[in-house]
């Protein structure tokens, strides 16, 4: 069987004994894209370990406002599983594959007995999540603290992957960013007046990435 434990270097560093648990009692599961992986109510029967894809993780409000609280990437695993998992509680969040995704499933009994007789798994485990939760409390600041221009001009930058067109909606801009569809539109007509952007039908093109940057910059 594939040995994916070598693709997470906390779990590469694991005895042999309990890299072969991992390895035996795993599946490999793949998961199309834009499947709702799992979500409110729910509660998890395995631990995924990511191996290739990337999985948006939103909250939905009562009112059906949306906001990104993280992605996981391959090479990653779940916070919020995690806690689930330690709490025998349900989601209260949605995770929806962003792109076709395959990840290796613990079932919950395995991961019970590795966090109870595995020091370094346990490590593993409270290592990832303590990072996942440093970010989230970075993200609850910058929703709280900073203004929408400096992180609209941030998330534009980072969605861009380097290049010059970021393919999104005004729609998919307020989910990442925690506010009204309205805001967002206002803030990207303004960066279009400046001459920093131009809109088009799905994507926006960055026609200034040095004054986005100036202005996110204020963000640090």
């Amino acid at each position: 069987m594939l040995d994916w434990t070598k693709r997470f270097p906390g779990l590469s560093r694991l005895d042999a004994a309990i890299k072969a648990v991992l390895k035996d009692r795993s599946k490999i599961v793949d998961v199309k894209k834009g499947t709702t992986i799992f979500g409110p109510g729910n509660s998890p029967q395995n631990m995924l370990f990511l191996l290739e894809g990337s999985v948006r993780v939103q909250q939905v409000s009562d009112t059906g406002r949306e906001i990104v609280l993280y992605r996981i990437e391959a090479g990653q695993s779940c916070v919020l599983t995690t806690a689930c998992l330690l709490t025998y509680d349900h989601y209260s969040a949605e995770g929806i594959a962003e792109t076709q995704v395959q990840a290796a499933a613990v079932p919950r009994d395995v991961f019970d007995d590795l966090v109870a007789q595995s020091q370094p798994f346990r490590e593993f485990v409270f290592a990832a999540f303590s990072k996942r939760i440093t970010d989230l409390f970075l993200m609850i600041d910058e929703v709280a603290f900073q203004k929408m221009d400096v992180r609209l001009a941030d998330k534009l930058l980072k969605l861009s992957g380097g290049t010059d067109k970021v393919s999104t909606t005004h729609q998919k801009l307020s989910v990442e960013l925690g506010t009204a569809r309205e805001v967002i539109s206002r803030q990207l007509q303004e960066f279009q007046r400046r001459g920093w952007i131009e809109q088009g039908r799905g994507c926006v093109n960055l026609l200034s990435r040095a004054k986005l940057q100036t202005l996110a910059d204020h963000s640090a």
